[in-house]
């Protein structure tokens, strides 16, 4: 829908106040053209409009730009602590007095010219308009490549579990200022800010407005393989986030599975170099349950880290016993019925049979779980 399209949408844009949240680090050279593209919007359309340029302290020429300009309804946030791109935006979003929050980047692949049409969007019933790259009508820069396309798609399936939007990994994008209000901490890590504002203010009524994704052409992306990384952690967070124990034990199960791998690798390995079975049995539940330990200690229990290894190594292991010993017992009868069975067929059927057993107990005894705080992310503090 544009412009064009709805004669409604004039008067939407005047009676709406936005606040424009723009995270900058070294921008200076975009700052000109994005700032001429939103005040041609601000005067046709006669909205009252609040830009929040949220600089991480660039050094670059950006403040000087700006004060040239002489934009009474553009703020400067120069920021120097905490410094990044979406707690850059969550303090935007904070400190902007309109009723509609519209964020979006600095390097001119955003249309401003999109945000009536976002406007009109949340006004006709949406909670969160993403302009996006992937909906009927929008399209990406030829020059944009196919390994761009590629990842950003990866990321968006990967997002899946919490929305079903085409672009949810889209910079670009429009929520109510009450509905911002609604989160309770917010704790993003990297650059997919909208993903952790639908999850953690419980947004559900989705829309996208298509764009036209431009590549930029003066500065620098800030997109790398770091910031990739962070987003798997991200995801991570608002998995535990969502899904809560089910998540718990999901992870369990992942590193059970990494340890089913470790297992059979060193039973193989001591069957090799002529070991017996028993020992080739307990040797690889012994290893694998050290690998076990190191991973749910690192990610599944990661809230526990900051107690005492040693004594959680000393629970584990002992709330793991009753599991081995189970993981034994089962594997030994498993090939005294049928002693054909591949043995790593038989220890496999062992490792299942004590795998949710070594769970609960570590889940409730060894790591126990406390409530999330303020020490676990940042609440929004309004």
């Amino acid at each position: 829908m544009t412009t064009k399209d709805d004669p409604r949408l004039a008067a939407v844009s005047i009676l709406t106040p936005v606040s424009v949240i723009v995270p900058t680090y070294r921008e200076a050279e975009n700052m000109p053209e994005l700032l001429s593209r939103l005040n041609s919007l601000r005067t046709a359309r006669n909205i009252d409009l609040e830009v929040l340029i949220m600089d991480d302290n660039s050094k670059d020429g950006t403040a000087e730009v700006i004060a040239r300009l002489g934009h009474d309804w553009v703020k400067l946030v120069t920021r120097t602590e905490n410094r990044g791109l979406s707690p850059a935006v969550l303090d935007g979003l904070r400190i902007a007095k309109h009723p509609v929050l519209v964020v979006m980047d600095a390097d001119l692949s955003h249309p401003p010219e999109k945000i009536p049409d976002m406007i009109l969007a949340l006004d006709s019933g949406q909670e969160f308009v993403l302009g996006s790259r992937y909906v009927s009508g929008a399209r990406t820069d030829e020059d944009w490549g196919f390994f761009r396309w590629l990842n950003s798609r990866v990321a968006t399936l990967l997002a899946r579990p919490f929305s079903n939007a085409t672009d949810p990994m889209s910079g670009f994008f429009a929520l109510r200022r009450s509905d911002f209000l609604r989160a309770k901490y917010l704790n993003p890590i990297g650059y997919k800010i909208a993903l952790e504002l639908i999850v953690k203010c419980h947004l559900e009524n989705i829309g996208e407005v298509p764009i036209y994704f431009a590549d930029r052409k003066l500065g620098e992306s800030k997109l790398n393989l770091k910031e990739q990384l962070r987003y798997i952690q991200h995801l991570r967070r608002l998995f535990i986030y969502k899904f809560g124990a089910w998540s718990r034990i999901l992870q369990f199960l992942g590193v059970g599975a990494s340890g089913t791998l470790v297992n059979l690798g060193v039973l193989t390995a001591l069957r090799h170099i002529g070991a017996s079975i028993d020992v080739a049995i307990a040797g690889g539940i012994g290893v694998s349950v050290l690998s076990n330990f190191a991973l749910n200690r690192r990610f599944t229990f990661s809230y526990a880290r900051d107690k005492s290894i040693a004594s959680q190594l000393l629970g584990f292991c002992v709330a793991s016993s009753v599991g081995s010993l189970m993981n034994f017992a089962v594997t030994r009868s498993v090939l005294g019925t049928w002693p054909a069975m591949p043995l790593q067929l038989a220890a496999t059927l062992g490792i299942f049979s004590g795998m949710f057993l070594n769970f609960f107990a570590n889940r409730y005894f060894v790591f126990r779980e406390r409530r999330m705080t303020a020490a676990d992310s940042s609440p929004i503090n309004l």
